[in-house]
């Protein structure tokens, strides 16, 4: 697989983004995020780790979109298609980047109003101090206001080439649950399972692994997302494994539960459930459906349709980012289209407190949702 993108990719992104300010009256958007900058430039670093420095790309309705960046990250930057990039000396007590900001969005649209993503899922990823010396000195020529739900829109349809990236991710980690047979067995702590699994996702060819949890127990595990302790796994027990890796900065997300000897007989039918529910929700995800309509396609499966509150959401799409929109609960429209990525995440209370969990990943197309994972068969798999 390919890293990268060909130029014409980000292109079509910026010119998708244009339509939509035209449509909505926004000047240009501004972004802030480790995501939505990877989105439309190709700049992909791990150093969004680091919380000090603020990173800006700016995408002016007409003309070049700027990237305004600390100068750590120049030289990155130019290996993208980004070409007008300017920089500044970061960490700055005084001004981090707030006057070059400023500066550009004046020279690139003089007046109007510019888009910040400001819905679910997002966040300010700079000082709230500098963000309103900002607004401060573009003002009043200049207004910022929310993005009318633009980045989320372009984002959670993906093209054929994204897809391909997350298809690709899904294989490494298929290959990877493969393999646990290797390293999961009766005496085993379950944090020494955590690590080898990671380094098996590597040897596979993950580039990281970003997101992994699990659990383990006789009838399941309390929760989905705690981290891992030393406590061995005894026969009988049902493990589960629930990795984020990533290829090219392109997630997948997935589970799988393994069951150590034999089952017992309320886990493997909690299973069989479990993958009965998951393929409801394939059959249901089709281009004009909503996203509501595929949780309770599972729910019926699950609780006979009772959807109750405390169930919490049975998928999401999945991206650049582990989680995105939309969100598979009772009261989300989102309308599904050709080229979203989402995961179906049914899950199912066992007893004690516990519970079993399934994920799987499906992409939309014309004739409904196509698997991008390798689906997990209904009995569960014996270590």
């Amino acid at each position: 697989m390919r890293r990268g993108f060909d130029r014409d990719e980000f292109e079509g992104r910026l010119a998708r983004a244009r339509t939509l300010m035209n449509r909505h009256g926004l000047d240009g958007l501004l972004v802030t995020t480790q995501a939505d900058i990877y989105y439309f430039t190709g700049f992909l670093t791990g150093f969004f780790e680091s919380p000090t420095r603020p990173w800006f790309v700016f995408l002016p309705a007409t003309g070049e979109p700027v990237a305004v960046i600390p100068g750590i990250g120049r030289a990155l930057m130019e290996t993208t298609w980004i070409s007008d990039i300017r920089s500044w000396a970061s960490p700055d007590l005084l001004d981090d980047g707030v006057s070059l900001l400023a500066a550009t969005i004046m020279e690139k649209i003089g007046s109007g109003r510019i888009g910040l993503p400001d819905g679910h899922e997002t966040h300010l990823r700079m000082p709230l101090g500098d963000f309103r010396r900002l607004e401060d000195a573009i003002s009043p020529a200049v207004r910022i206001s929310g993005d009318e739900g633009i980045v989320r829109a372009l984002r959670m349809v993906k093209t054929t080439n994204e897809v391909a990236k997350i298809e690709h991710a899904c294989s490494i980690a298929g290959r990877a649950f493969d393999r646990v047979g290797e390293i999961a067995h009766a005496g085993a702590p379950l944090s020494e399972v955590f690590r080898r699994f990671q380094m098996i996702c590597l040897e596979e060819g993950a580039d990281q692994v970003r997101y992994l949890a699990g659990g383990a127990g006789p009838t399941g595990y309390f929760d989905v997302i705690s981290p891992a302790t030393d406590k061995p796994l005894q026969t009988g027990d049902c493990l589960m494994l629930d990795t984020g890796l990533t290829f090219d900065g392109y997630f997948c997300d997935f589970d799988r539960n393994f069951a150590i000897g034999k089952p017992g007989d309320e886990v493997a039918e909690a299973h069989r459930r479990l993958i009965e529910a998951t393929l409801a929700g394939f059959e249901a995800a089709k281009p004009g459906a909503c996203a509501r309509d595929l949780y309770h396609a599972m729910d019926r499966v699950l609780t006979g349709g009772k959807a109750e509150e405390g169930n919490g959401r049975l998928g999401h799409g999945l991206g650049i980012q582990l989680t995105e929109w939309p969100s598979l609960i009772p009261a989300d429209e989102t309308l599904l289209e050709l080229g979203m990525v989402l995961t179906l995440e049914p899950g199912i209370a066992t007893r004690d407190g516990n519970m079993l969990v399934h994920e799987e990943n499906i992409v939309i197309t014309e004739s409904g949702a196509r698997w991008l994972t390798p689906l997990a068969s209904p009995e569960i798999a014996r270590l």
